[in-house]
Parts: C-alpha cells; structure tokens; sequence
C-alpha cells in the first residue's frame, strides 16, 4: 500500500485554513495504480453475499461505481439534495462544516439487499454514518463500509462501529 500512499498529495488549506486534503487525483489519473487500487477494495467481499455497492457523493462515485463494476454488482449513488428525480429516502447529518443531507431513490436498494458502502476517505465519520442510516431506511444490511483511506487522527471509525469497517491506508 506504499505506492497507493505514495499516489495522494497533500494540499494544505483547503478548503479552508488549517485544513490539510487528501488529493486522489494523482491515483484517479494513474491507471494501473486505480486498478490496483480497486481490486483491493473489491477482494474482502468477493464472497461476502453483497448484493449491490452504494457509494456517497461524489468520491464515493468513482471508487463505488468502480468497485461494483469488480464484483459484477449494480452501483447506488447516495445523492445531495435536489439531484434526483423520483421519491427519495433522505438523511440529514452534521459535518465538520456544517449541515448536509444524503437522498437515495426509494426503489434502489430493497430490504433483501446486503450493501457495501464505498468512499475514498473516511474521516470524522459523519457521512459514512448517514450513508449507513441511509441504507437501513430502505430496511437492507450494511455488510460493510470501504474506504480508499482512513484519517484515524479523526476517529471517524468509533461513529461506525457496529459495521465492519476496511480502509486501505490508515493515516
């Protein structure tokens, strides 16, 4: 995983001062590196019975749609509000930042569904925790929760606990 790591730069103050980022795009743009990247998301849950991947905006988008498409399941985009046209579930959560809200269209996911929860980080664990609650008003099973990498100064794991949790690179 050195190479992954290797793959994320650090840009300080941003989106605000004192806030160091985590920028993927030099591994979104490095395409062996994405491959390898998404397979060993992929490879926990090959045989894990999850039925479909549910993926937050908008990172989770790329690493979920990519990783559904791995497993040979249907994707879920966890939306803002106001994006998608039909009735939807929503959640709204607080953020380091402020308020937010995730919607899902109420016929994507169906309580027999065994979800996988895909982001690219998972830091104070506010959004991973509304995707998770999400996915449980549609009455399905989060199996899991994925992440690219885990900022562990944040503790956003200890918001999470009662779902199993697989980060790639813990910083």
């Amino acid at each position: 995983m050195d190479k992954l790591k290797s793959k994320i730069q650090d840009v300080h103050d941003f989106p605000k001062p004192g806030v160091l980022f985590k920028d993927i795009s030099p591994l979104l743009e490095d395409g062996p590196m994405l491959k390898e990247c998404v397979k060993a998301l992929a490879e926990p849950f090959i045989h894990s019975g999850v039925t479909i991947v549910a993926g937050m905006e908008a990172r989770g988008f790329i690493f979920g749609s990519l990783v559904a498409y791995e497993l040979g399941l249907g994707f879920v985009p966890l939306r803002k509000p106001g994006k998608l046209p039909r009735e939807v579930y929503r959640v709204n959560f607080e953020l380091e930042y402020g308020q937010a809200t995730l919607e899902s269209h109420i016929d994507a996911i169906k309580e027999t569904d065994r979800v996988l929860i895909i982001d690219d980080v998972l830091a104070t664990g506010g959004t991973a925790k509304a995707s998770c609650e999400l996915v449980e008003q549609h009455g399905a099973e989060v199996v899991a929760c994925a992440f690219v990498m885990e900022l562990s100064f944040l503790q956003g794991r200890q918001k999470i606990t009662d779902y199993l949790t697989h980060s790639l690179i813990r910083l």
